[in-house]
């Protein structure tokens, strides 16, 4: 064999398999790459673009320019500004209500379950059950139990001598059925995340902390708690973001009432742009896009807050 052609060739096969190394990895992600262009890539822009326009989905788009973005946030002779911020205050109750509720509720299970020398897998299961519910079938439970007339927590109430009390009909209680189910719904999740951060803390911490005379309280808030950090940004900065998105409880529940006390942004956003005879699809984007604005700045905030070197 020529010598000189092995040299020449030695290039060109090194080449050849450099190129293929580069290529690889982009081999793997390609199909999660694919799904992420057209379902989450694509729509945003495309729903950013929309914004831009007037559009019912039967005619052709109208460019306005900002004109769908004043009328939701400066422009206060239109309608539309008025019940979007009223739309926004419900979320923000809902938000308030909820997100303490789903951090501190599931860390204490968590932290029940990863004390007892028995019974783990039993009470994860117990907790984490309802999350693999849809939420039409846990709506649908909590509407049985609430019913003021036929629920069955209005019997027992009624059976011990109180007035029925009319939780998917009235204000504040309709706050306090929505907070309540979505709870019972969705803690199972957190609980498995905290869970999971609470068996990564080394048990040499705790060792040295009861060494130093540290209490429980002292060992959750100097050895639990920073331990927990990662977890614990994550699981606020996912759980807000999930609060601020939710629709079906109040849409199946309490169809946003009484009145529109319980109309929250999502369903708001959902009735301008696919219900009623005029449907406005571009006021709806523009609706979108503000909300999702909002709750990138907001999971910024926390972030911030939560990573911050003391």
């Amino acid at each position: 064999m020529n010598v000189s052609n092995v040299k020449n060739n030695a290039p060109r096969t090194k080449s050849r398999r450099n190129w293929k190394e580069k290529l690889t990895p982009f081999l793997f992600i390609s199909p999660h790459l694919f799904f992420f262009i057209i379902f989450l890539a694509y729509p945003t822009f495309y729903g950013l673009y929309i914004s831009f326009h007037s559009w019912n989905f039967f005619t052709d788009m109208n460019f306005v320019g900002l004109q769908n973005y004043a009328n939701i946030l400066w422009n206060t002779d239109s309608i539309f500004f008025d019940y979007f911020w009223a739309a926004f205050r419900a979320t923000l109750i809902f938000v308030v209500l909820s997100v303490p509720f789903l951090i501190i509720i599931p860390l204490f299970i968590a932290l029940g379950i990863n004390a007892r020398p028995f019974g783990h897998n039993f009470f994860r299961a117990l907790f984490y059950a309802p999350s693999l519910l849809s939420v039409v079938t846990v709506v649908l439970i909590w509407i049985w139990l609430l019913d003021t007339n036929a629920g069955l927590v209005n019997y027992y109430i009624g059976w011990l001598g109180f007035d029925n009390i009319p939780w998917l009909t009235r204000a504040p209680w309709v706050w306090i059925s929505l907070v309540v189910m979505t709870i019972w719904w969705t803690i199972g999740t957190n609980m498995i995340l905290f869970l999971a951060g609470l068996g990564e803390i080394p048990d040499h911490l705790y060792e040295a902390a009861k060494i130093d005379g540290a209490n429980r309280i002292q060992q959750f808030f100097n050895v639990t708690l920073p331990g927990l950090k990662g977890p614990l940004v994550f699981v606020m900065i996912m759980t807000t973001i999930a609060s601020f998105n939710v629709m079906a409880q109040p849409q199946l529940a309490t169809n946003g009432g009484p009145g529109y006390e319980t109309r929250v942004l999502i369903l708001y956003i959902y009735e301008v742009g696919f219900t009623g005879g005029n449907p406005r699809a571009g006021l709806a984007a523009a609706m979108s896009v503000v909300l999702g604005l909002m709750l990138l700045c907001i999971s910024l905030v926390q972030f911030k807050l939560m990573t911050k070197e003391k």
